[in-house]
């Protein structure tokens, strides 16, 4: 005869977990999005011509 495991998780716990999976993909995106905004904000005070010498334009900065 067989046994079968089966684990359960305690009540709530599932949904305790969903919740802090959550808040930590929204403090995650929030940490991206703060570094993307950054990054364009240090290229956008660049001259034209640094723009060029790292192989960058204007309108490349936004699509970063």
């Amino acid at each position: 005869m067989a046994n079968a495991s089966t684990a359960i998780a305690p009540a709530g716990s599932v949904a305790v977990l969903r919740a802090v999976d959550f808040f930590f993909n929204l403090r995650s995106t929030l940490v991206d999005w703060n570094e993307a905004r950054k990054t364009r904000k240090a290229l956008s005070a660049l001259t034209a011509a640094q723009l060029e010498d790292i192989g960058l334009t204007r309108a490349e900065i936004e699509a970063l």
